[in-house]
């Protein structure tokens, strides 16, 4: 609730810049639309992972997704010159997210804390049995119940750890491996270059110019068509394999559309299968990388390490853009399309640790996972240890 009062007062600056004649204001609401995104992308994963139950879990992650790229096609529409695209419209245009936070500031009082939250941090039992029953109804919740209270019994006698306890535990070596490799992967695995070389392909296409605009809200309506898939097929097959699965087909698209860039002003009708690649790249990632990566990401920490993990997963994924933004018009002018090989090389290496090292997460509890990696961190000698001791013992070897 708080960041949506951030975001309302970054709304304010940017609907006013124009009748005030400031371009400061134009600069600090783009600065206090960043920090609100900040807290958002930290907070929303989480406060979904937790109140969901097993079942659900991997399909209202994925809507994380979803809703990032609704997002991002909301503001692809209203941009068009025919709705707020205009030059006496252009405020109302970026102050249009006052919308939405007025929304969920409304409705947020509505809902619950999260049950893991209530009775993990808290300790309010009543609290969090009311919230089950708030968010998923009527019902036997006795096994879901039960899972989290093991996990509090095993974490009673743990302290939440900061954001350096958590990079020197051994007991989180191998989640923070897999953390840092599906974050950076998800930056640097060219879906950002694509967007900027999808408005040059579609010129070299020779489509119209009132057009372009049109095609490219085409290719972000198929990352929001392919996010929703992800969130239906992700249940179904599991994190795992949408995720090194989606590199593998990633790999092989920007492997074809290098070849067809290289070649299009040699053939004329290469430039139609470089517009039929970058298509079929934003729906394997939308399928794949995009809604899974979340997922992962809230179910291989528990309750008391996941909000520093989530501040090391933020940093990692605005410092990627941020790095990325910075450098790669440097690699095309240099490289031209050759630049996707690089986006190529660390598809496949992420693919390839993705596969070998992330235990699948699907209808697990996080005590089980906790387990899996366990076997990562310590070997099977300590984890044959951890699997026979009582849950006092559990926690002291987890915090060796």
């Amino acid at each position: 609730m708080f960041t949506n009062l951030i975001m309302l007062t970054a709304a304010l600056f940017m609907g006013f810049s124009k009748m005030a004649k400031s371009f400061e204001m134009i600069l600090l609401g783009r600065l206090l639309y960043g920090i609100g995104i900040g807290f958002s992308f930290n907070i929303h994963p989480q406060y979904v992972g937790e109140i969901s139950p097993k079942k659900l879990r991997g399909f209202t992650n994925a809507t994380v997704a979803v809703f990032l790229t609704l997002g991002k096609v909301a503001g692809q529409i209203i941009g068009l010159g025919e709705i707020l695209g205009t030059e006496s419209l252009w405020p109302l245009l970026l102050a249009f997210s006052a919308l939405t936070a007025t929304i969920q500031l409304v409705t947020l009082p509505c809902f619950p804390d999260s049950p893991r939250y209530l009775l993990i941090q808290k300790g309010n039992e009543e609290a969090f049995l009311k919230a089950i029953k708030q968010l998923w109804g009527e019902g036997d919740h006795q096994a879901e119940i039960d899972d989290i209270k093991k996990e509090k019994a095993a974490m009673s006698c743990t302290k939440s750890l900061r954001v350096l306890e958590v990079l020197k535990a051994q007991s989180l070596r191998w989640q923070l491996y897999v953390t840092i490799t599906v974050m950076s992967t998800l930056q640097l695995c060219g879906i950002n270059a694509i967007y900027f070389y999808s408005f040059e392909v579609f010129r070299t296409a020779q489509f119209e110019e009132t057009l372009i605009p049109y095609i490219a809200l085409g290719v972000g309506i198929c990352e929001c068509f392919s996010s929703i898939l992800c969130s239906s097929l992700i249940e179904r097959f599991g994190r795992k394999p949408l995720l090194w699965g989606g590199y593998a087909a990633m790999v092989l698209v920007l492997a074809a559309l290098t070849v067809t860039l290289s070649f299009q002003h040699r053939y004329f009708w290469m430039h139609y299968l470089s517009v039929i690649f970058i298509f079929l790249f934003v729906i394997f990632y939308g399928i794949g990388p995009s809604g899974a990566t979340i997922s992962v990401m809230v179910e291989i920490f528990n309750q008391t390490y996941r909000p520093s993990a989530f501040v090391i997963v933020g940093f990692i994924n605005w410092m990627g853009l941020f790095l990325l933004g910075m450098i790669f018009p440097f690699i095309v002018e240099y490289l031209g399309p050759f630049c996707f090989l690089i986006f190529m090389g660390i598809l496949a290496v992420s693919s390839v640790i993705i596969y070998l090292y992330l235990p699948e997460t699907k209808g697990k509890s996080i005590l089980e996972i906790t387990m899996e990696f366990n076997k990562l961190n310590y070997g099977k000698k300590q984890v044959f240890l951890i699997e026979n001791s009582s849950p006092k013992e559990t926690v002291l070897c987890t915090k060796l």
